[in-house]
């Protein structure tokens, strides 16, 4: 047993560090974060404690400082949390570490030093290519902006760049998408995640829907931006590898990979969520009780432990939304079960149907399964 128990240690996982601050809430976001200028130098020992006491002794092949904004953070609290990192977990050599970024958060010094730190990949939330849609968005930067810190960021050795687009925006015409998708594949990111806009309860977003103030894209436009997403980023080099995500080859995201091929991610921060030992669990959302928990008595909340029918369930409707779909001796190596003896309605429909196609040991969505993948998934909850 104690063997097990420090195998399971050694095993590697992925690391997710939550930063929920930003310089201003962009009208569309629903996530855990908040605006205005903040201090955070309490939040900053808080997770570090967290790190020090949740994290301690793991080995992780990857690092990912979302948020948030965290280079809204200062620089001084990203090294602290860095070294706390360093000295306390097992970072693999050839590790992705990456960091969330927006324009305007940024500058050649700032860039500089997070290389230094070890940050190797760097993830810019673009969005639109036009000024007058980024302001729409409540975003904080121009393109210019945008332009001056990527070209700071490739200056200060980022050689593993993404940049997130959003599609489907108010009053967007489809020329004003393929603009963005032209103008930001001629800048050769390594990666590009192309978002359609989701419109959630409680954003501002939602109430000027509510409103009448804007209207939803109609469904033609919406297909036709979808649809030039692919053919477009094809064109310049890129292959699609997940439902909205495109890369040059090698350069695929390996931190979000692990969430979609169901392996073990721990989470650190406000409201963070980790999937660990077979259980789904998240920290408090609550700031006030978060930074009352360090340094030592931080407690999961919401913990589900999986069952084997949620596990087998979540390796299909996960590992489908990648193009190279999933593994039969993958699934048989997990679970001791075949495929066929636990999906077989679902494989054998969704064949029939034109959404899922079988090539030797791999399932994968078809051209038609990724359209209408929600309608496939739901096939495989057990």
């Amino acid at each position: 047993m104690q063997r097990e128990t420090i195998e399971k240690q050694k095993a590697p996982i992925g690391l997710y560090i939550h930063i929920p601050f930003c310089k201003q809430k962009c009208y569309y976001c629903d996530f855990l974060s908040f605006g205005g200028v903040r201090e955070t130098t309490d939040y900053t020992r808080a997770l570090c404690a967290q790190i020090r006491t949740q994290a301690a002794g793991r080995v992780v092949s990857s690092v990912f400082f979302g948020g948030g904004t965290p280079t809204v953070m200062p620089t001084e609290q990203i090294e602290e949390m860095m070294q706390t990192l360093q000295a306390h977990v097992t970072i693999l050599p050839d590790s992705e570490i990456t960091i969330e970024a927006n324009p305007g958060t940024l500058d050649a010094e700032k860039l500089r030093r997070l290389r230094k730190m070890g940050f190797n990949r760097l993830s810019m939330g673009l969005q639109a290519w036009q000024d007058e849609l980024l302001k729409r968005l409540g975003r904080i930067h121009t393109r210019e902006q945008f332009l001056q810190n990527f070209y700071e960021a490739r200056e200060a050795g980022f050689d593993n760049i993404n940049l997130d687009l959003m599609f489907a925006l108010p009053m967007q015409s489809v020329a004003e998408w393929e603009e963005t998708l032209v103008q930001s594949a001629k800048l050769s990111p390594e990666h590009i995640s192309a978002y359609s806009l989701i419109v959630e309860e409680g954003t501002p977003f939602w109430q000027a829907y509510e409103s009448g103030q804007y209207q939803p894209l109609d469904e033609e436009n919406e297909r036709k931006m979808y649809e030039m997403s692919e053919s477009i980023l094809q064109d310049f080099g890129y292959h699609r590898y997940e439902i909205s995500n495109y890369a040059k080859k090698g350069k695929e995201s390996r931190h979000n990979s692990l969430y979609w091929q169901a392996k073990e991610y721990l989470g650190l921060g406000l409201g963070a969520h980790s999937y660990l030992d077979g259980k789904r669990f998240c920290w408090s959302n609550k700031m006030e009780e978060f930074l009352a928990q360090a340094p030592q008595s931080f407690t999961p909340q919401q913990v589900q432990v999986l069952s084997l029918e949620d596990k087998m369930s979540e390796f299909f409707f996960l590992g489908l939304r990648m193009t190279q779909g999933v593994e039969k001796s993958e699934f048989f190596r997990r679970f001791g079960r075949q495929v066929q003896e636990v999906f077989a309605e679902a494989v054998t429909s969704s064949v029939r149907d034109g959404l899922l196609a079988e090539e030797g040991d791999r399932i994968f969505l078809t051209a038609r399964g990724l359209d209408l993948s929600n309608q496939v998934f739901v096939r495989f909850l057990l």
